[in-house]
């Protein structure tokens, strides 16, 4: 082994410090082999018992995709241009390895040969429902297609894998091609003190004066939220909207080639849309139960969304007369900060004192220790890819290390924007232990300005409590078959475990572990808690139907986009979500074209956004019961972990939901929670 190439042995960590351009090729080449031959094992093996053929399988690809997911991580964070190309050349060899597989006769073969034993028969637990999820992906996945059809498959998956990498690419590139300088501070009217500093410090850093803002979004929000000038809003929010529209880095070709793809491969494994075959393997079980989904959840959501527009527009005419004119998209987010402080005198401005970077940290550790019996230290021993790059080990009760993970949290020009989370090294218990696991957390919260704490929004604190419960559903995962650890479940349940955590962002009892004053120590002051919570479900439908709009679309774009019916794509996606929206969208609107959960991998979220909002409905539903017991009720907490986070892809996601809840999910607290319910 070239033990030059850190790739090609991650066994001992990651040497993120020392992984280049160079080795990404090389490494991906002998990798590819490696597994081959770990497949081939399988198909000339004489001994048809579990470990000859499903351990294998499990273990096949396992250095592959450890060395391609690093190198995927770091194109995500340390973007530049040798390592965009090194990742670009292989990721389509890599995809068509892993689509090749269930097109390996022989491979199939034994496979069926095993499952028609008496010791795959004998199977129990999350090994019985590997055995049977393997059987059904390799179905899925084209077993039993001929040999031009199975060659077709493997050059849509190549062509998919360049696609949909490019997209993400052209958003990113995108979004960092944009800055915007004011000199002159009276059009910073409106903008709070912390974005003026921000704006001042991302000039400086250019080595200009004034103000610079971006299209990442600790800079974007509170433009459209604050600023007077709606002049500069409208370029903003514009420029927001129409990433990746425009040459050079024009997605709208790769969109449609890439629906048409997805099309293809669907029709070839025998699905009427891309959405049924996605959705097969999911909660939903196929395309028109998620757009039911969406569709009654619209219609219950539609009056009091127009009635929340209605009462924004009467708002403006207060303020400015009754001809001001109806609102622009740009104008939407301002005069409704406008109307909520109105209304609840709440400004979250003033939340942002009390919410300073490594105080939530903590309380967001605490918070975890404390539902689920952990311990969280930090570990300064691993390498990283940036300096500001926390790395920490998760303990259980009695001292054993479950795992590691790295925390990411502040924008940079190479790093990709949003938040998210990966699963690194996947532990798998054997003989009551599990090995350690390996994960990581991104963000883009707001920085640190001159000798001040990194101080953030509310919004920003539930986002990284949200990133850190997919972590943690990671990290405390206690099954025996590697590909069902973890996240490694259906995709509309995946969102439970990390949307659950959002809601300890609004109890009191969690907030004053770490909501506190970052000068004086000083909690968040029961009245502004109040105005808090009191405003929380302010434009709520607003909300809800901003996300039932992205997924709408998303299933009507892979169940029924047809462009010689339907025509442009840009067009008719935005007469799609035009219903959805509070203001009526300007020519030029092109959210899609950066709409990278749909089109920066070949599936993502893709059929499948309508998840968050079906998770919502089980985390809602969830979330009662620690209420009911009490938030840091530890026993519950337990059967949480037990029941939820611990059993990754072990048993079917329903049955894993009632072995905690004892029932099916309920729509209403949902409804409840987002004060929808009296309204509707």
């Amino acid at each position: 082994m070239n033990t030059d190439n850190p790739l090609l042995d991650l066994s001992q960590g990651l040497p993120f410090d020392r992984i280049t351009a160079e080795h990404v090729r090389p490494a991906a080449e002998v990798l590819i082999v490696q597994a081959r031959a770990a497949l081939s094992a399988i198909k000339t093996t004489t001994v048809l018992d579990y470990d000859s053929v499903l351990g294998r399988l499990d273990a096949a690809a396992e250095p592959l995709e450890l060395a391609m997911t690093v190198v995927g991580h770091l194109e995500s964070v340390k973007s530049a241009p040798d390592l965009r190309e090194a990742y670009n050349q292989v990721k389509p060899e890599v995809s068509a390895f892993y689509a090749g597989i269930p097109l390996d006769p022989e491979l199939w073969r034994v496979l069926k040969a095993y499952a028609a034993t008496p010791d795959a028969q004998a199977l129990t637990g999350a090994k019985k429902r590997y055995l049977e999820k393997t059987i059904a992906d390799f179905k899925r996945h084209g077993a039993d297609l001929d040999q031009a059809g199975k060659a077709r498959l493997e050059a849509i998956t190549r062509e998919l894998a360049e696609l949909t990498a490019k997209f993400g690419q052209n958003v990113l590139d995108s979004t960092v091609g944009f800055e915007l300088y004011l000199e002159d501070p009276a059009r910073l009217a409106g903008l709070p003190d912390s974005a003026k500093e921000a704006a001042q410090e991302s000039a400086a850093q250019k080595g200009k004066t004034g103000y610079r803002f971006t299209l990442q979004a600790p800079s974007v929000i509170p433009v459209l939220t604050y600023l007077d000038d709606a002049g500069v809003r409208e370029q903003v929010w514009r420029a927001y909207n129409q990433r990746a529209a425009q040459a050079p880095f024009e997605n709208q070709a790769l969109t449609l080639r890439i629906l048409e793809l997805r099309k293809e491969e669907a029709q070839l494994l025998g699905f009427a849309n891309f959405a049924d075959f996605v959705l097969e393997d999911r909660m939903a079980k196929n395309g028109a139960v998620a757009v039911a989904f969406i569709d009654d959840l619209t219609r219950r959501t539609r009056p009091a969304f127009e009635k929340e527009n209605q009462e924004l527009l009467a708002y403006r005419r207060e303020l400015e007369g009754p001809q001001a004119p109806e609102l622009r998209p740009w104008d939407v987010g301002y005069y409704a900060e406008k109307l909520r402080l109105a209304r609840y005198q709440f400004d979250e401005e003033e939340l942002r004192p009390y919410f300073a970077l490594d105080a939530v940290m903590s309380g967001l550790f605490s918070t975890a220790e404390r539902l689920y019996g952990i311990k969280i230290r930090s570990n300064d021993r691993m390498s990283t890819w940036h300096p500001d790059v926390r790395c920490y080990d998760v303990l259980d009760e009695g001292g054993e290390r479950l795992g590691s993970f790295y925390a990411d949290v502040f924008p940079r020009e190479e790093k990709r924007g949003g938040a998210w989370m990966n699963g690194l090294v996947s532990g798998v218990l054997r003989g009551g232990q599990v090995s350690p696991h390996l994960g990581l957390i991104c963000a883009n919260v707001t920085p640190p300005i001159g000798d001040k704490p990194a101080l953030l929004t509310h919004d920003e604190v539930s986002t990284l409590f949200h990133e850190f419960g997919h972590l943690l559903h990671h990290l405390l995962s206690r099954v025996e078959v590697r590909s069902l650890a973890g996240t490694n479940v259906a995709w509309d349940f995946v969102e439970l475990p990390s949307q659950i955590m959002e809601n300890w962002c609004w109890e009191r009892a969690a907030l004053d572990l770490f909501a506190l004053h970052h000068q004086t120590g000083a909690p968040i002051p029961e009245p502004l808690f109040q105005k808090m919570t009191a405003a929380r479900t302010f434009r709520a439908a607003n909300q809800m139907m901003r996300q039932l709009g992205f997924a709408g679309l998303d299933l009507w774009l892979h169940t029924q986009y047809d462009p010689g019916r339907d025509g442009d794509l840009i067009h008719a996606a935005k007469a799609k979500m035009q219903p959805f929206a509070p203001a009526t969208f300007p020519e030029g609107y092109a959210f899609l074209m950066s709409f990278t959960h749909l089109f920066s991998s070949a599936v993502g979220y893709a059929a499948g956004y309508y998840s968050y909002k079906w998770a919502e409905v089980l985390d809602a539903d969830a979330f009662t019961r620690f209420q009911e017991r009490g938030v840091f009720d530890l026993h519950t907490g337990r059967a949480f972990r037990d029941s939820v986070l611990a059993s990754g892809d072990g048993a079917d996601p329903m049955a894993l939901f009632q072995r905690f809840m004892g029932r099916p999910p309920a729509l209403e607290p949902l409804l409840v929670r987002s004060g929808l319910l009296n309204r509707l």
